[in-house]
């Protein structure tokens, strides 16, 4: 089985509720998103359109991040091809940083809380008990959830529907059939990473 996401882009509104949910399941630190909606402008005036793009860690099937790691931290599970981190590995060396196409993702060194001196709140404190500091981060398809039977919390709460996970590698899948009809798209396929992440076009 190999997951892979499908974004929707004539469904997505812009509304960050990915985003945000997402940070809510990770406990991110403050500008640290694992997943974001880039926003940009096209068209002139008066026909100009707002694009809301929707990325994340493109989970690739021949992951640079996971070939650039010299601890092996960065790693890929066997059973959903999801491309994640050892926290316990990862030394903050970087390199799978520099070798991301798509910038996804992110080092946290030190401890910060969104009221700065007047300490962490109930939830940063539970967060921060569980993060360690010094080691990159980055989306992994919520896996704790996944084997719980749950949808991803960017899938689950995406009040458009915009977003679908499944077995790519089943083409009777949605996410196969979506693709196909929909004409689903990569980002940087020239990359050569194999994304896993696929747009339907707006």
């Amino acid at each position: 089985m190999r997951l892979a996401m499908v974004i929707d882009l004539k469904r997505c509104v812009g509304c960050y509720g990915c985003q945000i949910a997402c940070k809510a399941e990770h406990g991110t630190p403050p500008g640290v998103f694992n997943t974001r909606v880039v926003k940009q402008e096209i068209g002139e005036y008066p026909t100009v359109n707002l694009v809301s793009l929707p990325v994340g860690c493109n989970h690739c099937s021949d992951a640079p991040c996971v070939a650039s790691c010299p601890t092996g931290a960065s790693f890929v599970w066997e059973d959903s091809g999801i491309v994640d981190i050892d926290p316990d590995k990862c030394v903050g060396c970087r390199s799978c940083m520099m070798a991301c196409p798509y910038s996804n993702r992110y080092f946290v060194s030190e401890r910060l809380d969104y009221y700065g001196d007047k300490g962490p709140t109930i939830i940063e404190a539970y967060w921060n008990a569980k993060t360690q500091l010094g080691v990159v981060r980055k989306c992994n398809f919520c896996r704790d959830r996944i084997m719980e039977g749950k949808e991803p919390a960017c899938v689950a709460n995406c009040p458009a529907i915009a977003r679908h996970i499944g077995d790519i590698s089943d083409p009777t899948s949605e996410v196969s059939r979506l693709i196909k009809e929909r004409g689903g798209f990569t980002l940087q396929p020239e990359k050569g990473t194999g994304p896993n992440v696929y747009y339907l076009p707006a």
